[in-house]
């Protein structure tokens, strides 16, 4: 299909899924590994998704210092200044802003897509077709737009928009209020409503207002990316990064543009979705085989069993009798064992003892 030369994208990968320990690992989190066992890493499959629509010299991605070499391995094809190496942590939003300005100087029409980098899509041909929509949508209306869609279960572990007055377009609304990640109650409450959207953490806006809106949210700083010369070369926007984005606070995208601005629509999408971003979200997303147990790219032999989710290495054969919503992961030199439902929380615990424990290496 004919790409259009206003359309970027911004891929973010720079986090470190601690969620999904001990597969998902400080030195090579999520976004490097092939999870599913299909031959493409996370990352990897993000790109080839947006590459379909979306010229590859139009996409860029965030990342880390000690990440930059998994990207260039993995992505080849990515030239090095659509890179951005982050000179400190500082959550996501720093790094978007300074994205949109690189993009900027490029395209002052630009219309840039922000995504995460961990995400599975279903309906491949539905996506597009949303992502293209709400593109078209921002090129007109200068206003932040994210992605929701309609929830399938009461899920905690993920943020929920309230859908507030129609606009003028067919699908997407003002958003009137966000939750991040209620209780179980509550979800099974916004879900039954029909008023609520999952957040999907995709954020769409013109290169234009994109600087507008950074300029609103981050204020009283010594040197804000937004305000970055468009004329500056190379050189001299990463002198001034290096030299700026420590003084940023740790901010979100999701935080800064649905608790921080109002000026924030959201488009109701009918794609398939989730965030793999903890045990409990892969299972949910995967085909349950017999006795509800998922087990991902593994060599398994289950007997009386039940809901549980299993990841083994490969050459790794896993024998389990009498085990009822567990997860059972394996990675290198770690092994977990964890009663599955509401696991978020024992799992980061986990991690953190084992790492002062035993040494980083094990995290």
């Amino acid at each position: 299909m004919e790409k259009h030369q206003d359309n970027y994208c911004v891929i973010l990968a720079g986090g470190e899924g601690r969620r999904l320990w001990p597969s998902s690992r400080r030195e090579k989190p999520k976004q490097f590994i092939d999870f599913f066992g299909t031959g493409r890493t996370l990352l990897q499959t993000t790109f080839d998704r947006f590459a379909k629509f979306i010229e590859e010299d139009h996409i860029y991605i965030c990342t880390r210092s000690n990440f930059l070499h998994w990207v260039e391995e993995q992505l080849p094809q990515v030239r090095r200044e659509n890179i951005l190496v982050e000179p400190v942590n500082r959550n996501t939003a720093p790094s978007v802003a300074w994205a949109g300005r690189r993009i900027h100087r490029q395209n002052n029409n630009a219309r840039i897509i922000v995504v995460p980098s961990d995400q599975l899509i279903i309906g491949e041909e539905a996506f597009q077709e949303n992502v293209l929509t709400c593109l078209d949508f921002v090129a007109h209306n200068d206003i932040m737009l994210t992605m929701g869609v309609k929830p399938s279960r009461p899920e905690p572990g993920y943020g929920y928009i309230q859908m507030g007055e129609p606009t003028q377009t067919k699908g997407i609304s003002k958003v009137q209020s966000f939750t991040e990640k209620p209780e179980r109650e509550f979800a099974r409450m916004f879900m039954e409503s029909g008023e609520f959207l999952w957040n999907t953490g995709i954020f769409i806006s013109n290169v234009n207002h994109m600087r507008e809106f950074f300029l609103h949210v981050f204020t009283d700083l010594p040197g804000r990316l937004a305000d970055l010369r468009i004329d500056y070369t190379p050189e001299e926007e990463l002198t001034c990064v290096q030299q700026y984005f420590p003084y940023y606070p740790n901010v979100s995208m999701d935080k800064a543009a649905l608790e921080m601005t109002d000026n924030v629509n959201v488009a109701q999408c009918d794609f398939g979705w989730a965030d793999i971003g903890t045990w409990h979200a892969a299972y949910e997303y995967m085909q349950q085989g017999d006795d509800d147990n998922v087990v991902i790219d593994s060599e398994v032999m289950m007997e009386d069993c039940h809901g549980n989710i299993v990841k083994l290495p490969k050459g790794h054969i896993g024998v389990i009798n009498g085990l009822d919503g567990f997860i059972i992961a394996e990675e290198g030199d770690v092994l977990l064992i964890c009663k599955k439902y509401d696991s978020s929380a024992l799992i980061k615990k986990y991690s953190n003892e084992i790492g002062i424990r035993y040494g980083d290496q094990y995290v």
